[in-house]
């Protein structure tokens, strides 16, 4: 039998006793039994969410959001735990994620990679939109990391997803050797003391380069591309010009590049780009600019098709 929720403007089914009511798709914020907050499930009416659904643990105990965490809808009917006053998942994370899912979706892989994964964002939308591939993260902040796994075990996936905690440029971070089919990363945008850091928890190294930048990522990536894989990651548009001499200098070229634009008539904000070994780089594609959302502050077309395809509501 399923239970649905007639309180939710999205008709979303779940195995009766499979989880506990308190997890169904609400739409307003709820308690959590640790002290933080199940966030509602902002859908509109009619959507419903689709891929494979989280296999919850029948005994959450230290899963639940604690003080200052919560618990956010990120694609499909997964969830991401997050702090209420530190590094959260983003747009980046999203666009990331969905370019490399693109450039693979053809040829899934067998095992991804994020670099700096912070709480696991573009790890889980990976996961989602490939359910049979294995996953491997690195994160230095022990916070971030811890936050990961336990986003892992919510969604039930820790048996195909792990996270390392350590410094990715420290070559006995991972397993020694190990190849991945797809590398991913998500960089800190500005060198230290280009602007005042915030003291929140996560937050300063999340936004400038504690452990390197666009240059630190690209250096660490071909130690575990294998052979033809991509390498996808995102950085601001005011540090553009850094991406290329980066790469270069890695033995990587690039093959994919696009701007993102926040709002109709606005500068862009980032640019997201994928690369290849040099003996193997196809001619690079510029595609055309995202805009995210139009003069009206609505989303656009492309970014609400963008959103769906990982599982988000438009």
């Amino acid at each position: 039998m399923s239970v649905v929720r007639a309180d939710c403007p999205t008709a979303v089914c779940y195995h009766a006793g499979a989880v506990p009511l308190s997890l169904l798709p609400s739409p307003v914020d709820q308690p959590s039994p640790r002290g933080g907050v199940l966030r509602a499930a902002r859908r509109p009416a009619g959507w419903i969410a689709n891929g494979p659904a989280p296999a919850i643990p029948a005994e959450l105990g230290g899963l639940w959001p604690g003080p200052d965490e919560d618990l956010c809808w990120l694609a499909g009917n997964w969830r991401i735990l997050q702090r209420t006053d530190g590094h959260r998942t983003s747009l980046d994370d999203l666009l990331v994620a969905h370019l490399a899912a693109s450039l693979v979706a053809d040829n899934p892989p067998s095992r991804c990679l994020d670099l700096g994964c912070g709480i696991g964002s573009v790890l889980l939308f990976l996961a989602w939109r490939f359910p049979a591939a294995t996953l491997a993260g690195i994160e230095a902040q022990e916070v971030s990391a811890d936050l990961a796994r336990r986003s892992l075990l919510w969604n039930g996936i820790a048996g195909r997803a792990e996270i390392h905690t350590g410094d990715f440029r420290d070559v006995h971070a991972l397993g020694k050797g190990e190849l991945f089919a797809l590398v991913t990363g998500t960089p800190p945008y500005y060198p230290v003391g280009a602007g005042p850091e915030s003291d929140r928890v996560q937050r300063a190294p999340c936004r400038f380069e504690h452990r390197g930048g666009i240059e630190a990522y690209c250096a660490a990536a071909p130690t575990r591309l294998a052979p033809g894989a991509p390498f996808v990651a995102c950085e601001a548009w005011n540090q553009r010009e850094r991406v290329e001499p980066a790469a270069r200098a890695a033995g990587l070229a690039l093959v994919r590049w696009r701007e993102v634009i926040p709002r109709t008539g606005k500068e862009p904000l980032l640019c997201i780009f994928a690369m290849r070994a040099t003996e193997i780089a196809e001619p690079l594609v510029v595609e055309p600019p995202l805009v995210v959302r139009d003069g009206r502050g609505r989303r656009t077309e492309e970014f609400s098709a963008l959103r769906g395809a990982l599982g988000m509501p438009p």
